[in-house]
């Protein structure tokens, strides 16, 4: 007995003066130098997720001269060596992390930044990059030109789809990478400067004014932008957010393009009966009339107009599509290119709902004037990096969306859609997952359905 108590005694001792293991080292790696999109691999980065940009900038117009500061806030997702950020044409001259100085290279039109010490996955850090250069844009064989445009003496125009934001500042260039937005730019005395979301103070001294602009709502990169000149800004309030919007100093205070903008909270009092609540806390626009823009793009809560759209009078047609992309497009997001029919079919079919709203053609008539024409062989559903902005994502997309409503019926189909917006707002999506929850809202799949109209070469069986 003695002896089992002291064995047992000198068991439980031994126990006692164990070492615990050590504990697992992080394995420190490099984060991609691409997101992964399968029609464009090197757009964005891997390896941190951005919560929010800060930027503080001074721009002059007479040399087209940018410089500040961007303080980029974001989360490790791995256990990061180093992280890369894009960065396309302008210089960085100090970078931080967390407050002490990083190493950053330039690489192309990559900024390859290695912080002092490894950045453990799933904590946050804060970089902060001084910069500055000559802004230009990006030119694309396939896309047209993109990013910074210098526009007139006092101006320049940054914009463009499906990349732009680097020309500007340092970011992860992809949608699937949302955050909030904050610009101070300070510029000469007499320049505006519009921007996205709220409008903050503005504030003159020593012959410069600084405008502050803030979007609180995550938003994907391309979304945002910066139009400079001279313009007459509209001021108000809408659904209790500010409204605000811009017309160039060149175009009439009452013309076409000003008349169009002005009913902006009344296309969006009608979209909000047809896909619910609008998803942000501000609304507006912006005409620029600039030869070089000659598309409209849904920049985020402040879509940018070229004035092509409006030298035939009136249109309110593409107001609405821009205004429609603050749902499809803008709140829910994409989370690769390829499904760009999503944005665009919604919007193309908001187009009609708001003809047929108005009195005018009826969206069963523009669908039907679109399926008797229609060269089937374009495909939305994978319509290639060189067909992104083709007839196909545009009008079959409209189709499409058209088509299951009468495939469903308008209550599950405008069930769907409100719920689609309100489940994913401030997401990212797939064509997949939108099938998925048509089946549901159908009661029965649809995947031959969307098959057919999204891949099928031959005319749809409506």
């Amino acid at each position: 007995m003695r002896r089992r108590g002291g064995a047992l005694v000198l068991l439980l001792v031994l126990s006692g003066c164990s070492t615990p293991p050590p504990a697992k080292q992080p394995a420190f790696a490099p984060g991609a130098d691409g997101a992964g999109d399968p029609y464009f691999p090197k757009y964005g980065n891997g390896g941190y997720d951005v919560a929010g940009y800060d930027l503080n900038l001074t721009y002059e117009p007479t040399t087209n001269r940018l410089a500040g500061t961007a303080t980029i806030t974001a989360t490790a997702v791995q256990d990061l060596s180093r992280f890369n950020l894009d960065l396309s044409g302008l210089t960085a001259s100090e970078v931080t992390v967390d407050g002490t100085e990083a190493t950053a290279t330039a690489e192309g039109a990559e900024l390859v930044v290695t912080p002092a010490a490894g950045l453990i996955r799933g904590r946050p850090f804060t970089a902060v990059v001084t910069y500055s250069g000559t802004p230009g844009p990006i030119e694309n064989d396939t896309l047209g030109t993109s990013g910074w445009l210098r526009s007139g003496k006092t101006g320049a125009i940054a914009l463009g789809q499906p990349e732009s934001a680097s020309t500007w500042f340092p970011v992860n260039d992809h949608p699937t990478d949302k955050a909030t937005f904050k610009l101070a730019m300070s510029v000469p005395e007499g320049v505006e400067v519009l921007s996205n979301g709220v409008p903050g103070e503005h504030r003159t001294s020593g012959g410069r004014t600084i405008w502050h602009w803030s979007e609180d709502s995550p938003m994907a990169s391309y979304l945002s932008t910066v139009v400079i000149g001279q313009y007459r800004i509209t001021s108000g309030a809408h659904q209790g957010r500010p409204m605000v919007t811009a017309i160039p100093e060149s175009l009439p205070a009452d013309g076409d393009a000003a008349r169009s903008l002005a009913r902006t909270g009344e296309v969006t009092d009608f979209l909000e009966t047809q896909f619910g609540p609008y998803p942000f806390s501000a609304n507006g626009g912006v005409v620029v009339d600039d030869d070089q823009i000659r598309y409209a793009l849904e920049t985020q809560s402040r879509p940018v107009y070229g004035n092509t759209f409006f030298v035939g009078g009136e249109n309110t047609q593409v107001v609405a599509h821009e205004l429609a992309h603050q749902w499809f497009g803008d709140s829910v997001a994409l989370t690769r290119w390829q499904d760009i029919w999503l944005n665009e079919g919604f919007a193309t079919y908001a187009e009609w709902l708001w003809s047929e709203h108005s009195g005018d053609e009826t969206a069963q008539e523009l669908f039907d004037e679109q399926y008797r024409a229609f060269n089937w062989s374009e495909t939305p559903g994978d319509p290639t990096p060189q067909r992104l902005f083709g007839n196909a994502v545009y009008q079959r997309g409209g189709m499409t969306v058209h088509a299951l409503r009468k495939t469903i019926g308008d209550k599950a189909f405008f069930t769907l859609v409100k719920d689609w917006t309100a489940q994913h707002r401030n997401g990212n999506v797939t064509t997949a997952q939108f099938i998925t929850a048509a089946s549901a809202a159908a009661g029965k799949p649809l995947d031959s359905f969307f098959e057919a109209w999204l891949n099928g070469t031959t005319k749809p069986t409506i």
